[in-house]
Order: structure tokens, then sequence, then C-alpha cells
């Protein structure tokens, strides 16, 4: 017990350290900071802000997920995590002080900060390190209710961003999500909305899919970006989801308080492109092909992924197939966010469901209530034998959508099924090391 006292105050200590450091850091730098934070959709709003402001601007983001109370100072004083290294946490605080005696010419002029909360509390914390000047909340819905209690909490936690953004800054915010869209009034600063819905500031308007049936090639998506009234085509070749479309909009609207025109800004983003783990198109064994969506999950992103495999058109002999994993941190809202997956799986026209995972027998329920016959449904309780049942299954022609929580582990399957299991370190998500915190 005393040894086990001992590492969490050396925790503690590590983490007061960091948060002093990052914020002398700041102070001396003054770099511009965007911080983005969201229920589902912060990293890839993440990586497509910096894909926009990287050819203009010195900018850095935040790496992995360094979105904590680790990461964020890491993510400032521009260092990767030696996890339990105790001198490696030395040297990171050596690097600190050099930050501070000696200017650096090349620190960023700007900070695209991820910032997560798992528990009420978490982003206080996270903005007395770093104040944005511009705040971007992707989403509010169902995530780690097992700690807030309801959604309710959840967007009161995730204001507290738009709350702390100075009067000459921005907030941006998604108008296609109700709770999001209500925090306009709580910010001082001026609001910018996007999305996909009429009333948005930037919208999306006629958009195409572009998935060449039989080939099952990634021809991207592409729409109209209307900006109050003013009319630019938007072409994303590497993506071909609302949501990677809804990290693109976000990005829109921070290029345009860099003073970037639109013209530039959609530019940069035709080759923009998901991190590992989000909805990425993966060849598969026996001429198959895998929709990737394993970092993380809840029910609204699940139902999202399953619309997505049900509008893909495949040949008469191939078969769809989702692999869904349990959906940890739901709290109260575990069982009837399982059993909506499962409902809307049914009615998206997908031949076979494979669940993982204890919680996951509620997507089962949900989908056979729904009308899903018992003959086209799988349950594992481990990710191996979900990925031996797959690749005995699999036929030429077949798309697997593969999604769950961080918890669930389900790149495993991935792994399994994908035709370059050698290429896992660097196509697939949690394949190395490096973890904040």
């Amino acid at each position: 017990m005393r040894r086990l006292g001992d590492q969490i105050d050396m925790r503690r200590l590590i983490r007061l350290k960091l948060k002093f450091l990052a914020r002398l850091i700041l102070k001396k730098y003054q770099p511009t900071i965007v911080a983005v934070t969201g229920s589902i959709g912060k990293t890839s709003a993440r990586e497509a802000i910096y894909h926009v402001l990287r050819e203009k601007l010195s900018v850095r983001m935040s790496r992995k997920n360094y979105n904590n109370e680790f990461g964020v100072p890491l993510t400032i004083i521009g260092a990767a995590s030696p996890g339990r290294d105790l001198g490696g946490w030395f040297q990171i605080f050596w690097l600190a002080g050099r930050r501070l005696l000696f200017r650096d010419p090349d620190y960023p002029r700007v900070l695209i900060l991820e910032m997560g909360a798992d528990r009420p509390g978490d982003l206080a914390y996270l903005t007395r390190i770093a104040t944005p000047m511009v705040a971007l909340v992707t989403n509010v819905s169902p995530a780690h209710l097992e700690y807030f209690g309801s959604v309710a909490e959840v967007q009161k936690e995730k204001q507290v961003l738009v709350e702390n953004v100075d009067r000459q800054g921005l907030v941006v915010l998604n108008h296609d999500n109700e709770a999001t869209r209500q925090m306009a009034a709580a910010s001082r600063a001026r609001v910018l909305t996007y999305g996909l819905k009429p009333g948005a500031d930037l919208q999306a308007q006629d958009l195409v899919f572009n998935f060449t049936k039989g080939s099952y090639e990634l021809a991207g998506l592409n729409c109209k970006l209307n900006r109050q009234g003013a009319v630019v085509p938007l072409f994303l070749d590497n993506v071909l989801t609302e949501g990677a479309l809804s990290a693109a909009l976000a990005a829109v609207a921070v290029g345009l308080y860099f003073d970037l025109n639109l013209v530039e800004i959609a530019a940069a983003l035709r080759d923009f492109s998901l991190p590992p783990g989000r909805m990425n198109i993966l060849p598969g064994i026996k001429h198959t092909f895998i929709i990737d969506d394993t970092y993380n999950s809840s029910p609204e992103a699940a139902m999202s992924a399953l619309d997505i495999l049900g509008r893909i058109k495949v040949e008469e002999t191939a078969r769809k197939y989702a692999v869904l994993g349990e959906m940890l941190e739901l709290g109260s809202y575990t069982e009837e966010g399982h059993r909506a997956v499962g409902a809307k799986l049914a009615a998206s026209g997908i031949d076979g469901l494979i669940a993982v995972g204890e919680k996951a027998r509620d997507i089962i329920r949900g989908a056979t209530e729904a009308g899903m016959a018992d003959d086209y449904i799988f349950y594992f309780d481990r990710t191996e034998e979900a990925g031996r049942f797959l690749q005995n299954r699999l036929k030429a022609g077949d798309i697997v959508l593969v999604k769950g929580s961080q918890g669930a582990r389900l790149e495993r399957i991935v792994k399994e099924i994908m035709a370059e299991p050698e290429r896992a370190g660097e196509l697939l998500v949690r394949q190395g090391r490096g973890v904040a915190g």
C-alpha cells in the first residue's frame, strides 16, 4: 500500500510540475491557443485544423491522445510521454527549463490543443493551464456518463471551454448538435457555426459520396460550401463520412479566423484524411474490405457508422458485416444505448452482426427485437475468437465494419483480417507506445 501511495504522490508531483512549466512557457512565447473538445470528433477536427493551418503558419498540435492533464502540458512543452520512466520525466523538465532560459526561435505561433473531459472539472483544470483564443466544441452526446450522470452535465462541462474565450477570440460550434448549438448564448466572443443543417454560418450542401461499386475504391466526398451566400466547391478525396466533413467544416471556421480565404482553405483540405481507426477503408483478406472505426465508440457514433455501411452498394454475392464491441463509460445509458445501436443495425440492411464483449449482448437484444434473425447474429467474449471466426467466414467482395470503445481493443480483429498485417503499426490505432499520462 505504501508503494502505491508513493506512486500516486509521484504522479501528482509530475502533474503539478508539468502544469507550472507549461504555464510559464505559454507566458513567454504567447502562442495563439486553439482548443478542441467534444464528446466525439475531437481528434478528427484537430487533424483537419492542423491540415489547414500548417501551410501558412508555424503550428503544433496535440499528438495521439494527449488531451488530459499530462498530455496538454506535454504538447505545450513539445515532448513525448516517457510513461513510468522517472529519468525520462527529468529530461522533460530539463527540456522545459531550456525553453524558458533560452528562446527557441522555432517555437510554434499556434498550438492546437485537444482537451478531453472524463470527469467534471477536467476542462476547468486544462483551461487554467492554457486559455484558448479559439475554442471548438464538436459535439455533446452520451459519453463518460459514468462520471457525469447525464448529457446535461456533459454539456455543462464542455461549455467551460466556451466561457473561457476572450472577447477578441472565436467560438466555433457544431450547428447540427442541439446541445452544442445552445452554447452560443454563453460566449463572450464571436460565434461561428458549421454543419449540414440550414442556419449554420458555414453549411455543406449537395453532398456526393463517391465509393466505386465493385472495386470498393475510395473516391471521396464532395459538396458545396456555403458561407452566408458565398459558395465554393469542397472536395475531400480521402474520406467518406459526414463526420470527416464535419471536421473539415470546423477547420474552415478556424482557418477564417487566421485570415485564410475559402478557396485556399478548400484546396488545403483536398488531401485531408482521418487518423487511424476512424472510418478508414483497408483491404482485407480474400479480397474483402474493412471499414476500420476502432479508435472509440459511442451509441451516436456507432449508429452513424452503421448508416454509412448501410448505404454502400455491394455485389449480389457479397455480404455486409458489422463487428461491434461493447461501449464503455455510458453509466445508466449503457443498456439503452447498446439496444439502440442494435435496432439501427437491423434497420440498415446489414447481413451479419458479430458482437464482442459482455455489454454488447444488449446490441444483440436490440437487433433481435427489431426483427434481425438469430441465424445472422454471433457473439464472442474475446477479440481473438471473433477474428478467427471472420477469417473462416469472409468471402470475396464482403465488407466489414469494425467498431468499439477503446477498451474493447477491436483493432486486434482488424489486424487478424487485414490483407497486410505487417503494416498494422502504420495503419491501425494503438500499435505503439507514448500514451500520455
